[in-house]
């Protein structure tokens, strides 16, 4: 363990961000450095608590005392290793996750928890900057043939976990880089994409090959896929959105936010979909929304206003949420800081009835009402109607599963209950031979759960074209171990 004393002697502290005046201004990440000797007391907190749970909040089954003990012990170089012995990309979990391993820690019974998010942060982009970070390329061949439909955190783990395990991977994607909605949907300000780029040097280097712009099932079928590879793994997402289907919904100028974030994403300032001078609207409180909202500050925005449906979250966990769980708590994420200095609001408890347009057909105005739930069923608060002045809208309220279409089509796939495409415990579709891993077999989920799919999809794959696995498969809620 670290310092036995020093859950007591040092208080939980993050990296400042940089000022809002400041850092509105350019896409960079909003993080001052962490000097050294911060992160030392950060990792000294880590407690002798017995039993981790913080093992069992994160999906990964992270080590997260080891590679604390070893940071308080100045042991980077092996900090490292066991942090990559369960994760693939900890600069993307680090930065993305909401770390549900950070609301099991033990200290956070009645303290703050331990930083965790932080410490592995800190760990891997100190790897990189030593050079520690290098190939793993197979020493021995199989021959098998692998492709991965998506490269999403769940398509590049299962990538490089199959690479690494001797097979011949290639990964498709339909965009014109790899990293799915890490590079396209993350804005740059919360992941910088020279992180993304980075790792796919590694993961080239390993022998893994991407193809971009191909749109499986459109530019290859099902069946040249089936004929050209052993196996298959579908990680395409949940990429499906969750619309709002109210009067003025075709209007110019509403939005997907998976419509506004890519373009935004590749162009910055310059997006087509452009928030310069306009007062916008972002629906959805999620994360999804609070990238919307960064995004259209930086373009420029008039007035950002986000509306979410659900009642404000506690600051503290309600009793309904106990330790070890994972609470909905208010969050201030920095995009919601950049918000409210900017004069923007946002509005719980209400809900859209009607885009308003003008006559050239673009949306002017918002109606909405307050409402009472969710027990209710979100019903109307009589005499709580209004409008919200608005030019462009972005609709960020989640994704119900995967895009049914040629490819899922022609495959003969089933779907779940939720339809999301049904898989057994080893990952595997009733096709033979096809797998599913991430959210387009999970359904909308957590950048964490799509990384630790990605590697037990990786372990069926390989124990079903082999016979055998020595690959890690991590036990997660939906599934149980190979036997």
């Amino acid at each position: 363990m670290a310092d036995p004393k020093g859950f007591l002697t040092h208080d939980r502290e993050l990296p400042a961000r940089r000022p809002v005046d400041v850092r509105i201004q350019d896409w960079r990440e909003v993080y001052e450095a962490f000097p050294a000797q911060k992160l030392n007391k950060q990792a000294a907190r880590c407690m002798d608590c017995g039993i981790p749970f913080c093992h069992n909040g994160c999906p990964l089954g992270n080590l997260i005392p080891e590679w604390n003990d070893l940071v308080y012990r100045h042991d980077w170089r092996e900090a490292i290793e066991r942090l990559h012995a369960t994760n693939n990309f900890p600069e993307f979990t680090g930065r993305l996750c909401p770390a549900p391993c950070e609301a099991a820690c033990v200290l956070g019974i009645n303290a703050d928890p331990v930083a965790i998010k932080r410490v592995e942060v800190e760990i891997v982009d100190r790897a990189f900057a030593e050079g520690w970070v290098r190939p793993h390329p197979a020493a021995v061949k199989t021959g098998k043939r692998v492709a991965v439909v998506g490269s999403g955190p769940a398509g590049l783990a299962a990538a490089q976990q199959l690479t690494r395990a001797g097979h011949d991977v290639v990964v498709f994607e339909r965009a014109d880089a790899p990293g799915g909605l890490l590079r396209y949907g993350i804005p740059e300000f919360k992941m910088e994409k020279r992180h993304i780029d980075r790792r796919l040097e590694q993961m080239r280097a390993e022998g893994t090959e991407f193809r971009v712009n191909v749109n499986v099932g459109v530019d290859i079928t099902a069946a040249e896929l089936r004929a050209q590879f052993d196996a298959v793994v579908l990680a395409g997402g949940a990429t499906q959105w969750r619309d709002l289907p109210v009067a003025g919904r075709s209007l110019q100028g509403v939005h997907q936010a998976m419509e506004y974030l890519p373009p935004a994403n590749k162009a910055l300032a310059d997006s087509p979909i452009n928030a310069r001078g306009k007062h916008v609207v972002v629906i959805g409180g999620g994360d999804t929304g609070a990238d919307c909202i960064g995004t259209a500050i930086r373009q420029g925005a008039a007035s950002v206003t986000q509306l979410e449906i659900m009642p404000k979250p506690p600051a503290s966990r309600a009793g309904s949420q106990p330790w070890p769980t994972f609470p909905t708590l208010f969050k201030m994420e920095s995009a919601h800081e950049e918000l409210e200095e900017g004069g923007g609001a946002r509005v719980y408890a209400v809900s859209t009835t009607e885009f308003v347009g003008d006559e050239a057909g673009n949306v002017v105005a918002i109606r909405l009402v307050d409402v009472e739930g969710p027990e209710t069923g979100f019903r109307p608060i009589p005499g709580s109607e209004r409008e919200l002045p608005a030019d462009l809208v972005t609709l960020s309220m989640g994704f119900v599963g995967p895009e049914k279409g040629l490819l899922l089509e022609e495959l003969g796939v089933s779907f779940d209950a939720r339809g999301n495409v049904a898989r057994d415990k080893t990952y595997m579709t009733d096709v033979e031979g096809v797998f599913s891993a991430g959210d387009m077999g999970r359904g909308q989920s957590l950048i964490v759960w799509a990384i630790a799919e990605g590697r037990a999809a990786a372990s069926g794959v390989d124990r079903f074209l082999t016979g055998e696995t020595a690959l890690p498969y991590p036990i997660l809620p939906t599934a149980r171990p190979l036997v």
